[in-house]
């Protein structure tokens, strides 16, 4: 035992020297470092970043803890790296959890009763909290108190625990499942949009040079043209084009070795790949071009609705393939022209 003792504490010292070594960078710091710290280090989101650096700056310039935000939008555009820059830039700690993990009231009981005055508490997929933890919820996020009922039946009471002042980060890729209520006792409500092309570069060179990896300046707007306006996505499309780099040529990404290696993974000049080509042939083959219902198109490829509605549709709507209309969902003559097919006023494809 004293032996296996002297070893962990051996490793746990060489774990915290790799920490304070700044020359030290295993995979795990790396990935780390990818996420921005600060706001000075976000790239793109300019008016979100404007919004979010007054308010920080009138919270700390009064001493105050941070009014509760909440950021919606589609995923991998960072809402859970601006919750962790909004702790940094209050100098405070955070706690990470999401609404599928919060199942009882308890749960969330537990959370608030260990938080510090001015803490952060992030909350991914908000729209997903059961109503009795809201009604929990809805006390600490406007009194900072929590209601705690003991006993049961006749001698049951009610006992009202004070909270410190905490500041509640939301993020939801739904907003309109997030209720009336809750929805309203955020202070500030941020979308978070696309990133346009030249972000998109500045993204990709940025995530290049902190995993050390040569990429040319082509080879960068390749990357980025075809990341579908998503940091998460540019950041993938990133490793696997060095992963083929490697492989296949001479470590360096130049835009020919980036665009054999995004070919190869079906991701085409746009950044569509297999399913949104998909969801767009069934439309338009299957069913004459729509409308047609969201349940059958999932059906017809055999994926999930929430994947389709929160993935797949809201960056062809962007690009102007697909139409909502209250029939279903109608694709559009820039779709068929992207996909080669010609368009024709009864929606029918015929092959250019």
């Amino acid at each position: 035992m004293y032996q296996w003792n002297k070893q962990y504490n051996r490793h746990m010292a060489d774990s915290r020297q790799r920490q304070l070594d700044p020359e030290a960078r295993p995979d795990d710091r790396v990935d780390n470092a990818l996420r921005p710290q600060k706001l000075a280090e976000l790239i793109g989101q300019d008016q979100v970043k404007e919004n979010l650096s007054i308010l920080i700056a009138a919270a700390r310039g009064r001493g105050e803890a941070l009014d509760h935000v909440l950021f919606y939008g589609p995923p991998g555009l960072g809402k859970t790296t601006l919750a962790h820059v909004v702790a940094n830039e209050m100098g405070v700690n955070i706690k990470v959890t999401s609404g599928p993990a919060i199942e009882r009231a308890g749960d969330l009981a537990a959370i608030l009763t260990n938080l510090r005055a001015g803490d952060v508490l992030f909350i991914d997929e908000v729209h997903r909290l059961g109503r009795a933890v809201e009604e929990v919820l809805y006390p600490a996020m406007e009194d900072f108190a929590l209601d705690i009922v003991i006993g049961k039946g006749p001698s049951a009471r009610s006992i009202r625990l004070k909270l410190p002042r905490f500041t509640v980060v939301g993020a939801t890729t739904r907003l309109a499942l997030v209720t009336a209520p809750l929805r309203a006792r955020f202070g500030a409500v941020y979308r978070l949009d696309y990133y346009d092309l030249e972000a998109m570069k500045a993204v990709v060179a940025r995530a290049a040079k902190l995993l050390d990896v040569h990429v040319e300046k082509g080879g960068v707007e390749e990357i980025g043209r075809r990341a579908r306006g998503t940091p998460r996505v540019a950041l993938r499309l990133l490793r696997r084009v060095r992963d083929y780099a490697q492989v296949r040529a001479d470590g360096t990404v130049t835009q020919k070795v980036a665009k054999e290696a995004l070919d190869l993974l079906q991701v085409d000049p746009l950044g569509l790949d297999d399913v949104d080509r998909r969801v767009l042939k069934t439309i338009i083959e299957k069913y004459s071009g729509g409308p047609v219902g969201l349940n059958t198109i999932a059906a017809s490829i055999s994926e999930e609705q929430d994947t389709i509605m929160d993935v797949v549709e809201p960056y062809l709507l962007q690009l102007g393939f697909l139409d909502r209309t209250p029939q279903g969902r109608v694709a559009t003559k820039s779709a068929y022209e992207h996909l080669g097919l010609n368009y024709t006023e009864e929606g029918q494809p015929r092959l250019l």
